[in-house]
Order: C-alpha cells, then structure tokens, then sequence
C-alpha cells in the first residue's frame, strides 16, 4: 500500500487559491486520468469492505469512483444526489455546509431492506455530505457495512461524524 499511496500523493495536484483565496485545492484529475494508478486505487477502495451488495456513490466525484468499484465488485449502484436531480420518489437529508446548508437524495426504492451498502466518494472533509448518505441509507432500512475515500483531511475530523467504518487511501 506505501508504494499505491506515494503513487497517488505524487499524481494529485495542488492548486492554490481555488475555488476562493487561502484554500489549497486537492485536484484529483490527473489521478482520473491515468488508468493503471486509477485501477489501482480501486482495486485498493474493493479490498476494503468486499461484503457488500450495493455502492452509493455521493455526487458527482463519488460517481466515477462508485462505478469503477460496482464493476470490479459485481454489485449495484446507488446515486446521491443533489436535491431535485432524481425522478422518482427520494427520501432526503439536510446537512450544514461552511457558508448555508445542503442537501442530498436517494430513490426510496434503492435497496431492499437488510442491504448491506457501501458510501464512496474522493474526499471526507467535514463529513457533512457523507454522514447525509449514510443516514439516509439507514433510514431507509439498509446496513452501512462502512465508507471509502481517496483522500481524508484529517484536520477537519469528518471521521467522527459519520458513525460507522471508514477507509481513506490518502490523509492530509
């Protein structure tokens, strides 16, 4: 795993100053871009919680790793989505950003209940969004068997919030 992690730390960018002054951006683009260290690292997400039956990918990053991850798994996606982006009946969570609040959706009819599911997306900050996905999955009568991340800023504690397993390739 030394080898995966210094690969990746190597391959994502910093870029300064974006979105807004005095943020240093983790952009994860050049990693997306290079097949043989993004098999890698879903190779690496797969191995972490194997038993599972179902991936929610949070939007819109958690996508692309959720798919990738569905199919080295063999099992389902399930979309979290921003409000209003979803055509079926969703259940929905609230969660508090830095400047306002947000919030996510999943199709009541996602899972069946007793689902074991899997959050993944690029980055655990505040832990806003995920603990959202996860809350909305167990409230729809799923078991969150954990959560997967590329990278965790570990500075922001968003661990604590999600109350359940996780697992980040890269901690900053």
């Amino acid at each position: 795993m030394g080898e995966l992690v210094a690969d990746v730390r190597q391959t994502i960018r910093d870029i300064p100053d974006f979105p807004k002054p005095g943020i240093l951006f983790k952009d994860i683009t050049p990693v997306l871009a290079d097949p043989k260290l993004f098999s890698r690292v879903i190779d690496w997400m797969s191995l972490q919680f194997s038993d599972v039956d179902l991936v929610i990918g949070i939007e819109s990053r958690g996508f692309i790793f959720g798919a990738a991850l569905v199919e080295k798994l063999g099992k389902g996606l399930v979309l979290a989505r921003k409000a209003g982006k979803l055509p079926h009946t969703t259940a929905s969570k609230e969660y508090d950003l830095e400047y306002g609040t947000a919030t996510i959706e999943m199709h009541t009819d996602s899972f069946k209940r007793g689902a074991k599911v899997l959050v993944v997306d690029d980055l655990l900050a505040t832990g806003g969004t995920a603990h959202a996905a996860v809350s909305i999955a167990r409230e729809l009568g799923a078991e969150v068997v954990g959560c997967v991340f590329l990278i965790e800023l570990d500075f922001l504690k968003g661990r604590q919030k999600l109350g359940c397993p996780s697992a980040s390739l890269i901690h900053y």
